[in-house]
């Protein structure tokens, strides 16, 4: 499919930004120049920054990002900051990890502090208890998961027996799916996956030269939270090996999406070869250089 575009000039003033997307327009995301939730004597330090004339790009379907906020600092003090204007309850959120590989744990405890509940939340799994995800149900905020694996939590298969937690279960290949295509402003996708299983059910199944597909649904986040262990002040983003997994997929498919990074390095000093997520999917930017990042099972041997 060929994606149509234009650009167009405007100025600050004229605000179209995230009022200008249908898919935030509830989300009070970008507050220049004070920070989102905060008094006017409390001002952006941001602020200070020129702000280019927006250059906005429309592809159908695909996820809308404001192009005045490529080229700025997209830095915020502190997750909590980050945060602030941009949840609520009852909100989709893709988190990026695999177990507790890879995981925005800063983040994952600043949304834990807003109190903010009825999530549904889209990610491989759900940590473990006391920890990544899992301090989110410990708190009972989490309504519904979307994943592909919820064992080694003892709090979310109670929760779930009890009929307080909804689970969609979903392939893992079929759910990285989803969030890239929900990026890529591609509404659905056929598949083998599931085919004559309960993942199966209630989708449209359609035959491709003499072979059963079904029909899954991209998936389009109202937040994405992601970990990266470098990245500069504009938003693009490096991985560091398995810790990549779900993330760069994630990151593309929230209409605001948050990244939380190791290394804070300045623009310019990154590779553009080595970025594997542009800064024009990221939105704001918390640097944590001091992770804990536990281990999920730790194997040992005696001497």
């Amino acid at each position: 499919m060929k994606a149509s575009h234009k650009s167009v000039e405007c100025s600050e003033a004229q605000a179209i930004g995230p009022r200008g997307n249908p898919r935030t327009a509830n989300l009070q995301a970008f507050k220049p120049p004070q920070c989102a939730g905060q008094g006017p004597d409390h001002a952006d330090p941001r602020s200070a920054i020129p702000i280019p004339p927006l250059a906005i790009f429309v592809v159908p379907g695909c996820k809308l990002k404001w192009m005045a906020f490529i080229g700025r600092n997209k830095l915020w003090p502190d997750p909590e900051s980050a945060l602030a204007g941009i949840v609520r309850d009852s909100m989709l959120i893709a988190v990026g990890g695999f177990g507790l590989c890879g995981i925005p744990e800063a983040l994952i405890d600043a949304l834990r502090a807003t109190g903010v509940r009825n999530l549904t939340i889209a990610s491989n799994n759900c940590g473990v208890d006391g920890w990544g995800l899992g301090l989110l149900l410990e708190t009972r905020q989490i309504r519904k998961m979307i994943s592909s694996y919820v064992g080694e939590n003892a709090e979310f298969e109670r929760q779930y027996l009890a009929g307080d937690l909804e689970i969609e279960f979903c392939p893992q290949g079929t759910l990285a799916e989803r969030m890239r295509a929900g990026g890529a402003g591609i509404p659905g996708f056929y598949t083998r996956t599931g085919v004559g299983t309960v993942v199966a059910e209630g989708k449209e199944h359609k035959e491709f030269d003499g072979v059963v597909y079904l029909l899954e649904r991209s998936l389009h986040a109202d937040l994405a939270m992601v970990k990266a262990w470098k990245g500069d002040r504009h938003g693009n983003l490096v991985y560091r090996r398995t810790a990549r997994n779900f993330n760069p997929n994630v990151a593309t498919c929230g209409a605001i999406t948050v990244a939380e990074v190791e290394i804070l390095v300045e623009p310019g000093e990154l590779d553009p070869d080595e970025i594997h997520t542009p800064g024009i999917y990221v939105d704001r930017l918390v640097h944590h250089p001091n992770p804990i990042k536990r281990i999920e099972k730790r194997t040992t041997r005696e001497v």
